[in-house]
């Protein structure tokens, strides 16, 4: 086993949407064996980095386990939310690409010449 570095979005699926200014993104793991790196390494701090433009003021890691996801939610970064935004994506549909851009670490397998 060997370490390798990806893109989250090699490995995982996300789905965003709001409630009012709170933007909400559920991130899936495709294989449920890379649970455990993505618990370890896209913490709630490391996604607060990732959207710093935005200015969150809380965020918050959910894991679930038994289905291989997370579900993040995020304080005030929908620039007041859909009814107030003047964004051209009020509901936030399109940041679970930020944080599908993160980097991370997986092990693989070698394999012989």
């Amino acid at each position: 086993m060997r370490p390798r570095a990806v893109k989250l979005h090699e490995i995982a699926n996300a789905r965003s949407g709001d409630k009012g200014n709170r933007l909400n993104i559920a991130l899936v793991c495709r294989d449920p064996s890379h649970f455990p790196a993505i618990a370890r390494q896209i913490t709630a701090e490391r996604v607060a980095e990732a959207f710093a433009h935005r200015k969150p003021s809380r965020v918050v890691r959910y894991d679930l386990p038994k289905l291989a996801a997370f579900n993040f939610v995020l304080d005030d970064v929908l620039e007041g939310g859909v009814n107030a935004s003047l964004g051209l994506d009020g509901h936030g549909k399109s940041l679970s690409f930020v944080l599908l851009d993160i980097p991370l670490q997986i092990e693989t397998q070698e394999t012989g010449s």
